[in-house]
């Protein structure tokens, strides 16, 4: 009815939930314990997802009357830091760079495969995640999602991303030479942070040296602002926007924040209006959210 796939992975159901930081399958290997990576150190990791949600297993399954297709595609995993307690927000500039490049590299080895890769992260149990250790993953996709293709079709129309930084003006929050982090105009979340280099490029694979950097210094200073906003972790949902294939000349990758707390202790959600129709009924206007943003402290925590 809405021309969007629905992909389904019933094997997912038993994937690990919340286990103890001393049964982490995260963390490195520990003498006689149970872990997915075999280091006793490590600055970054990538795997295979062991609860796929894309699969190159995946088989057709014909059902009378409906297009249906096998969800083939891969699903990775990204651990941030060997350290269990760490984040964005308290991560180096140098690891979080070293991050951007890592993004960089898998989107443009799985892009060759795959129409669309999209990396991302859970952040906080408000929103289901099943691992504390930091970590994200990438899903690499065997079609181009419908709001995807959406966002990429206004792109290759009008620079929307150039524009947007022109005229933030009040919606800035901070910049840097060859990037900026905002709150765009038409926030859903409420304190919704965008960060985007300044020069059009497709996804982090194609970031200068010094675009990664200022990318990674807005990056852990907007999870530092987020934080702080309330004195608590934020839980949000981040996504790296890159280019889906055939968009690559016209697309402006960004970093997108989607936090789910609207206030000290009350959380967004997502009820009747925003489920049944798809519109989004945001609690703080984005000239507001940035002004409080710009106001508190992006340092590192104590």
């Amino acid at each position: 009815m809405r021309g969007e796939w629905v992909s389904y992975a019933g094997a997912r159901q038993g994937r690990t939930f919340l286990p103890s930081a001393a049964t982490c399958p995260l963390c490195p290997a520990r003498e006689g314990g149970l872990g997915e990576i075999p280091f006793e150190q490590f600055e970054v990791a990538v795997f295979e997802n062991r609860f796929p949600a894309f699969s190159d297993a995946a088989t057709p399954v014909d059902l009378p009357g409906i297009e249906t297709a096998p969800s083939q595609g891969r699903c990775e995993v990204v651990v941030f830091s060997d350290d269990h307690r760490a984040g964005l927000g308290s991560l180096s500039e140098d690891r979080l760079a070293l991050l951007l490049e890592v993004w960089g590299a898998r989107v443009e080895a799985l892009g060759q495969d795959h129409p669309y890769v999209l990396p991302f992260e859970n952040r906080g149990e408000e929103i289901g995640v099943t691992l504390h250790h930091p970590h994200g993953q990438i899903y690499a996709f065997p079609f181009i999602p419908a709001q995807t293709r959406r966002a990429a079709e206004a792109q290759a129309e009008a620079p929307v991303i150039e524009r947007l930084l022109h005229g933030a003006g009040q919606l800035v929050v901070e910049e840097r030479e060859h990037a900026s982090a905002f709150v765009p105009p038409f926030a859903m979340y409420p304190f919704e942070s965008w960060i985007a280099p300044r020069r059009r490029v497709p996804g982090p694979q194609t970031l200068s040296d010094a675009e990664r950097l200022d990318m990674a210094r807005l990056l852990g200073r907007t999870v530092r602002r987020l934080d702080a906003l309330f004195g608590a972790p934020m839980p949000y949902i981040l996504t790296v926007q890159c280019a889906p294939r055939g968009f690559e000349a016209t697309f402006h990758m960004t970093i997108d924040i989607r936090p789910f707390r609207r206030d000290a202790g009350k959380l967004k959600y997502l009820a009747g209006v925003e489920q049944g129709s798809g519109v989004f009924l945001a609690d703080v206007l984005p000239e507001d959210a940035a002004a409080r943003l710009r106001a508190v402290s992006a340092d590192y925590p104590a």
